[in-house]
C-alpha cells in the first residue's frame, strides 16, 4: 500500500495504563490489525490519566480513541473510576470525537482466569466497535437492540 492510500486510513488511538494487570493495549492492536485503520499506542500509569491522553491524540488527529483500563477491588479504586470516566466524558465533548471507554473492575471476575477472560473479550470488542464505528459510522445500526455485551457472552435481544 502507497503511503497515501495509508495515510486516508482511520487513525485509532489506543490508550493503556501500566496499573492494569493484562495488556489491554496489545489485545487491542492485536484486534485491529483486521481492519483497515491506522493505529498509534500509548501508554500512561493509571485511568485518571487516560482523558487527557486520549484528548491530547484526538486533538493530534486520532479519529477516534480506546481508553483502556483496568479498576482495583477497593472503594478508593471505584471512586478514581467513576472520576476517570469523568474525565473521558470531558475529552468527548471537548473534542467532540468518540472515546470508548473500556474498563475492567477487578471484582467483576469470579477467579483470576475469569478476570483475564473479561480483560481479552472486553477489549477486543471495544476495539472491533471502534473501527466499525470509524470504517462505517452507521454500521452498528444493524445490531441495535442486541443484548450485545463486551466482557461476557451476550444476553440477546427481548422480544416484544
Amino acid at each position: 500500500m502507497n503511503d497515501n492510500a495509508q495515510a486516508k486510513r482511520p487513525l485509532v488511538a489506543v490508550v493503556d495504563t501500566t496499573f492494569s494487570r493484562f495488556d489491554m493495549g496489545t489485545a487491542a492492536l492485536n484486534e485491529l490489525g483486521a481492519f483497515a485503520v491506522r493505529v498509534v499506542r500509548i501508554t500512561v500509569p493509571g485511568i485518571k490519566d487516560l482523558g487527557v491522553e486520549c484528548k491530547r491524540q484526538l486533538d493530534a488527529g486520532a479519529d477516534i480513541a480506546l481508553a483502556l483500563g483496568m479498576v482495583g477491588g477497593a472503594d478508593i479504586d471505584r471512586q478514581c473510576a467513576h472520576e476517570a470516566s469523568l474525565g473521558i466524558q470531558m475529552a468527548k465533548i471537548a473534542t467532540s470525537k468518540h472515546i470508548i471507554e473500556a474498563f475492567v473492575h477487578e471484582n467483576e471476575a469470579r477467579n483470576e482466569k475469569d478476570l483475564v477472560s473479561l480483560f481479552d473479550d472486553r477489549t477486543r470488542k471495544h476495539a472491533r466497535n471502534a473501527a466499525r464505528m470509524v470504517l462505517d459510522p452507521t454500521g452498528l445500526v444493524a445490531h441495535a437492540g442486541q443484548g450485545l455485551r463486551q466482557g461476557r457472552r451476550d444476553v440477546g435481544a427481548l422480544r416484544s
